[in-house]
């Protein structure tokens, strides 16, 4: 894999900066700000309302977007629905499906690993239905093993919920596994892809859920679209999640019927460039060998691991294996707050996320079961564009924050 020819695809790398951040959000690559680019100059029209020819054009890349997107992760076009985000995808569920199918009763099954993302909505649920939220807890390193979703079922469990990895441990969860065991129990589950897609291969008929949700933004792709792979024959029964423009068939002053699916979903005007802009990065992903860009991020958090692995002051989270880290390297560096550890580490150009990442349950679990010394921490997490130079810069900064801090040696 050719690292240099790469990063020339992504313009504002070439300012040193180095961009640990991308589990936040990835960069853009020069082929998505062009179709986006190329979209809005020669056919920003609003889709599927005009029969002039910008209307048309904008409406049949609008739905090739639609297709390219839904292969890449393995459903038919009128499964996947287009939204602006992971959380926007997830709550369409919880408010569509959970709401018209949970009784009183009723369990719904979530980790403790959850981004909030993946939390609120069914907490939302839960008491808006009268059912039960229950949590799996996770080994200390962050790992979900299938023995403990099996445990944490029970004939109730309708919902289960969970992330395909995690945004601060970086672990991967058995989703193939998991989705066999809510099946036999007659539940559905329910994957948070938001980390999973840009790092693992992913195909939702393989894995067998029921809904994956994901953003264009933890591609190289834009802000502000993502998508929900919903089964056909449970969208179908769902009630739309919005209501008004372009998601309808008739209305008269007291009904309305609705779009065929997938515009059921699409109230309003849609994010026509962010899709095709979410379509460039896919078919940018498609180019690059998988297999090759795991194992260079692998590489990066071995060395970050191998380089950090002498100052006891630095403390990493998660499993022992760099490769069962996907990318991310989640630490604290004793008796310095992380957020000062991301302050120290922005004066030398090293962009790194501090704080709870959304998972407070999670902070509080880490806290209680790693011994934290604070209830946050801070996380670098590469990408395929990240060298093994910026590694050992990282590395080596951060074996010097201490001292900045007024510790000594």
């Amino acid at each position: 894999m050719n690292i240099e020819a790469i990063r020339k695809d992504f313009p504002i790398l070439s300012d040193g900066t180095v961009y640990f951040d991308n589990a936040a959000t990835h960069q853009r690559c020069v082929q998505v700000l062009d179709a986006m680019r190329d979209f809005s100059e020669h056919y920003n029209a609003n889709p599927m309302r005009g029969l002039y020819k910008w209307s048309v054009e904008a409406t049949e890349r609008y739905e090739s977007a639609r297709h390219t997107v839904a292969s890449f992760i393995g459903c038919r076009d009128s499964e996947l629905i287009f939204v602006r985000n992971a959380t926007e995808a997830l709550n369409l569920v919880a408010y569509s499906y959970a709401l018209s199918t949970l009784s009183e009763g009723d369990e719904i099954l979530i980790s403790v690993l959850e981004h909030h993302s993946n939390l609120l909505p069914w907490q939302m649920a839960a008491k808006a239905k009268g059912a039960a939220l229950k949590f799996i807890e996770p080994r200390p390193d962050g790992v979900i093993t299938v023995d403990m979703i099996e445990a944490a079922l029970s004939p109730k469990t309708k919902i289960l919920a969970l992330t395909q990895l995690s945004n601060v441990m970086g672990t991967a969860t058995p989703l193939k596994e998991a989705a066999e065991l809510i099946h036999a129990k007659g539940g559905i589950l329910v994957a948070d892809g938001a980390q999973g897609l840009p790092h693992l291969e992913t195909d939702v008929k393989a894995i067998g859920c029921d809904f994956y949700a994901f953003s264009g933004h933890k591609l190289p792709g834009p802000m502000g679209i993502g998508g929900l792979y919903g089964r056909e024959e449970l969208l179908e029964k769902m009630p739309p999640f919005l209501r008004g423009g372009e998601m309808i068939e008739y209305v008269t002053r007291d009904s309305a019927t609705y779009a065929e699916l997938p515009h059921k979903f699409e109230a309003g005007t849609v994010n026509a460039s962010g899709a095709v802009g979410m379509a460039a990065a896919v078919e940018y992903m498609k180019k690059l060998d998988r297999k090759e860009l795991e194992e260079h991020e692998t590489k990066l958090i071995s060395l970050i691991m191998k380089e950090t692995a002498d100052d006891p002051h630095i403390k990493v989270y998660g499993p022992e294996d760099p490769a069962e880290h996907h990318g991310i390297f989640t630490f604290n560096i004793e008796g310095v707050h992380p957020h000062d550890v991301a302050g120290v580490l922005d004066e030398d150009r090293i962009a790194v996320r501090a704080g709870h990442h959304c998972a407070q349950p999670l902070m509080e679990y880490m806290q209680k079961e790693c011994g934290m010394e604070f209830r946050a921490t801070a996380r670098a997490s590469v990408s395929f564009y990240n060298t093994e130079e910026e590694a050992v810069r990282f590395a080596a900064a951060l074996k010097k924050i201490r001292g900045y801090m007024g510790y000594g040696a």
